[in-house]
């Protein structure tokens, strides 16, 4: 009989994480631009992260963003239920799943039609790139509004605060690569 691990969540990942690194809250929300509050709802699974947020975490925590980002269950079949993951307005696909200690990864994302990511703005080191495979979206890069549709594509400086929301009738597919280095 094959052994089964448990399924850790990706919020007690993180606390456990930053308190082995004895990092507090307040050194956390300064190195981030997050609340307190906010990792405070991520650490108790109230709030499911996006991915651009788990890489922001997964540096400040100096820990390989796979840690997050990959599901700890070793069963094949709970590999394969997980390999889409969700958040609260989005699902993300791992296009680069064998990357963890890489600089860039790659996800086909599904934004649900009139959803936009929750939370903060995203803001990371690095860059990124957004390919449209289906639907209407806008990313806001600063105050710079970008309206993007099937095959528009965007690059741009990620440690500008930016959002991406589905303007359109259905949902909407794309590739988004980051870079962090």
């Amino acid at each position: 009989m094959a052994k089964k691990t448990q399924i850790i969540p990706i919020g007690k990942r993180i606390r456990w994480a930053r308190l082995d690194k004895k990092i507090t809250l307040d050194m956390m929300a300064n190195e981030t631009g997050m609340s307190k509050e906010f990792i405070k709802k991520i650490e108790g699974g109230d709030q499911r992260p996006s991915v651009g947020t788990l890489l922001q975490i997964s540096k400040i925590l100096h820990i390989d963003s796979s840690f997050l980002l990959k599901e700890q269950d070793d069963t094949i079949k709970a590999r394969s239920k997980a390999y889409t993951k969700r958040t609260d307005n989005y699902a993300y696909t791992p296009l680069t799943p064998n990357a963890e200690n890489k600089h860039l990864k790659a996800f086909k994302i599904v934004v649900e039609t009139g959803k936009s990511h929750a939370g903060v703005g995203f803001q990371h080191e690095g860059e990124e790139f957004v390919y449209v495979l289906k639907g209407r979206v806008e990313v806001k890069v600063g105050d710079n509004v970008n309206k993007l549709t099937k095959n528009d594509s965007l690059h741009f400086n990620s440690g500008v605060k930016h959002d991406l929301v589905n303007t359109g009738k259905t949902d909407a597919e794309l590739v988004v690569v980051v870079y962090a280095p």
